[in-house]
């Protein structure tokens, strides 16, 4: 299952069924779990793990060297989950500061020429399109999509079934279920294919729409819409796009 031309370390941890491709090269603290293939010249290295079943194509680099000048050869770490599928050229760097952790999740598609730097973490079922770009400490929630071509500033909270439109250039945060393209960044409404796909309500729809009205549409200040939205809130989705509303923020929610 693995190719002659492929530099396997031997402390390196990899499950007998992992299928390594030629002229790969997988480091000493790496960890791979079973069922996952590495095609062909694919490097792994530092204190990485990856999941089961993961698919990783040509020329794609995970838990390589941050590219933030803090870093100091710090021990590191670089996580992905099962079933995760990480196209050409995708390059995932490990964190800054020592015991930290750039983390990608389950069931994420990552296509070709992504990156994602240093101690960004990134939920499940994530979909990033060709070329789009993260800056590092980025966090990105549950099945988030991204078009092509997009760049994200550092310290940005993207929430959970958001979508950033292709071209986009994204410096502040993105509310959970909005859509947002355009540079800068504006908010266009609701995911609403994605919610729809996803199981929403009807009910979780109409609230998550009244939201935000109330944040984009009204003449309210940030502070009275979130009131607004604290005091009639029904959904449990209600609850999960106030709760990230009135969570720390670094960069301020997107206008």
């Amino acid at each position: 299952m693995i190719h002659p031309t492929a530099i396997i370390h031997p402390n390196a941890k990899v499950d007998r069924s992992v299928e390594i491709g030629p002229y790969c090269l997988v480091g000493a603290n790496v960890e791979i779990g079973r069922g996952s293939i590495l095609q062909a010249h694919v490097v792994v290295n530092g204190w990485t793990t990856i999941g089961e079943d993961c698919r990783i194509y040509p020329f794609a680099t995970i838990g390589s060297t941050s590219q933030d000048r803090k870093y100091e050869g710090e021990r590191a770490y670089t996580t992905v989950g099962s079933r995760t599928t990480i196209r050409e050229y995708v390059s995932v760097q490990r964190a800054t500061g020592e015991g930290e952790t750039t983390s990608i999740g389950d069931d994420c598609l990552l296509l070709a020429y992504v990156h994602i730097a240093h101690n960004c973490r990134l939920g499940n079922g994530v979909t990033m399109s060709n070329l789009a770009q993260l800056a590092g400490h980025v966090t990105i929630g549950d099945y988030a999509g991204f078009g092509g071509i997009v760049g994200v500033h550092q310290f940005v909270r993207i929430g959970k079934y958001a979508f950033i439109g292709g071209y986009t250039r994204l410096t502040r945060d993105v509310p959970p279920f909005f859509l947002c393209e355009g540079n800068p960044a504006r908010a266009y409404g609701l995911n609403s294919p994605g919610l729809k796909r996803a199981g929403f309500t009807n009910d979780d729809i109409t609230e998550i729409k009244r939201f935000y009205k109330l944040l984009y549409g009204s003449k309210l200040k940030f502070s009275e819409a979130l009131e607004e939205m604290q005091n009639s809130v029904e959904t449990q989705a209600g609850r999960e796009l106030i709760a990230f509303l009135e969570a720390d923020s670094d960069r301020g929610i997107l206008k």
